[in-house]
């Protein structure tokens, strides 16, 4: 732990941060200008060699933009000080660059994570309003609210989510969501709510409040490296538990006239506690001991079919060939076994109801998918008969294990063109299905379960559970769910019922009713 702080704070770009801090402090006039130019020169960069393996390119343009703010203090040309600005707007371009590779690469999964990667591209938002306080540019703002906006997304928008990443390594529980999604809103709530409604940053606030105190409650009850780590973050969470009463209070004030708290209070006070407490100490309290990320690589194997289907060969029976792959059939009932090990013996009548608030949405979808031919549900929650086919697909082409392309219609339509296969995890076999789109697949990886007699379908198991978009070699988590329940209502007679959530939210339901052919 001491060597991880030595190497740390004693490193060529953190040194060159201190000294250029020291020596921005001669030139600044007013005290308070040296918050911002902290994070700049310290904070930041000693946060970001904890999340990115240093190299040489990393060190130089570090020090470039590092040199720029310092030079700020010495220049006095209105071109020069543009031009330094600039550079230090394209240092946390390249920021937010990282942070958002770093999300398309894992998508919607990892809390910790999405937390760390929004902070990342928080800090352009923050070099965005420091670029038009240095130039000057009207923001419909004064000066003073402007470079408060940037120091706001230096500490609240890029400090508070990249620690809190780190927090959700160390702990995870069903608050923790909550608390990353408070935290995250809160930066723009807070934006939009003093450009256009006083009421709104009143009540972001509030949420912040509850974000930041429930944070609070949960540092004491996790395990740190150490107790020295354990009580700087402790510390650095409680300080913005004070200083964030006072932003309610000056939130008050501008939404209702009361409870005044002066600006000038607020960087004395809210200044010196988000600085010195929250961010020296906190970033201290990382440094000394950061937790690894749990994140897992994806590396189930994926379709290698990127729009229309080719390579398909003779019929196929059944979707899969054994469902003793997935679960004990001896505990499922025999109908269920038997369609899908053989699909071709069932006629499909389905109902699709749209839930009231995505139904505009789905209009508007309905002409994409209807020239794509997949993904193509009917609007109408009138049943409807699909047919299909299922063929085998050449496996060369699919690059997965004996796939094969169930293309379900209706009428003249395509409904579907789902390819089928499966793999194995730890001991779990999988549903592993795509649905090929233009230069990208989405893959959904079913986990079975056998429930009270009925066979459960869901992307929300455990390890590779989930519904992804595959682009090239990259696998991006989608915020979509999943959730299948297949019951025999008698014999040869099924009800199948498909549920879809968008994050969290139902949009989509469609009831199946499935039987044999009439021979």
């Amino acid at each position: 732990m001491k060597a991880n702080l030595t190497r740390r704070l004693f490193n060529s770009i953190t040194l060159a941060g201190m000294f250029f801090f020291l020596a921005s402090s001669l030139f600044i006039a007013e005290p308070y200008l040296l918050m911002l130019t902290a994070a700049q020169l310290i904070f930041v960069p000693l946060m970001l060699q904890l999340l990115v393996e240093v190299k040489k390119k990393h060190i130089v343009i570090t020090w470039i933009a590092m040199l720029s703010v310092f030079l700020l203090q010495v220049v006095t040309s209105g071109a020069g000080q543009v031009a330094l600005a600039f550079i230090y707007l394209i240092f946390t371009f390249f920021v937010a660059l990282y942070g958002a590779k770093r999300f398309f690469k894992r998508g919607f999964t990892n809390w910790a994570e999405i937390s760390i990667d929004i902070g990342l591209m928080y800090l352009f938002v923050g070099g965005l309003w420091f670029f038009a306080y240095i130039a000057g540019i009207d923001t419909g703002f004064s000066p003073l609210i402007t470079w408060l906006t940037a120091i706001h997304f230096h500490y609240s928008a890029f400090l508070f989510p990249v620690s809190l990443g780190f927090f959700g390594r160390l702990h995870n529980s069903k608050w923790y969501p909550f608390i990353v999604c408070g935290v995250l809103a809160g930066p723009m709530l807070v934006a939009i709510g003093i450009t256009f409604w006083p009421l709104l940053e009143f009540i972001s606030v509030l949420v912040y409040i509850f974000a930041i105190y429930s944070l609070i409650f949960l540092t004491f009850r996790t395990r740190f490296a150490s107790k020295l780590q354990a009580m700087l973050i402790r510390i650095s969470y409680s300080a913005l538990g004070i200083t964030i009463i006072f932003s309610l209070f000056y939130a008050a004030n501008s939404a209702f006239g009361s409870w005044f708290v002066s600006i000038d209070f607020m960087l004395l006070f809210h200044g010196f506690f988000n600085c010195v407490v929250f961010g020296l100490l906190g970033v201290l309290g990382w440094v000394m001991a950061s937790p690894l990320s749990k994140q897992k690589v994806w590396d189930f194997p994926v379709s290698r079919i990127r729009g229309k289907v080719k390579g398909t060969g003779e019929p196929r029976p059944g979707l899969v060939d054994n469902m003793a792959d997935f679960v004990d059939v001896k505990v499922l009932p025999e109908t269920i076994v038997q369609f899908y090990e053989q699909t071709e013996r069932y006629q499909l009548v389905a109902s699709v109801k749209w839930s009231t608030w995505f139904k505009p949405l789905a209009w508007c979808y309905k002409w994409v998918s209807t020239q794509l031919q997949q993904l193509n549900l009917p609007i109408s929650s009138k049943p409807t008969e699909m047919t299909y086919t299922i063929r085998a697909v050449d496996p060369v082409l699919d690059g997965r294990k004996s796939p094969r392309a169930w293309i379900r219609k209706v009428k003249n339509n395509t409904v579907f063109v789902a390819i089928y296969s499966q793999h194995k995890t730890e001991g779990r076999t999988y549903m592993n299905i795509a649905l090929p789109l233009p230069f990208s697949s989405m893959i959904g990886i079913l986990q079975l379960d056998v429930v009270n007699g009925k066979l459960v379908l869901s992307s929300d198991g455990d390890q590779d559970s989930g519904i992804y978009l595959a682009v090239g070699s990259t696998i991006f988590k989608l915020p979509l769910s999943e959730y299948f329940v297949i019951s025999e209502q008698s014999r040869g007679v099924l009800t199948a019922e498909h549920k879809m959530k968008i994050f969290g939210v139902p949009f989509l339901r469609v009831d199946y009713r499935i039987g044999e052919k009439e021979l």
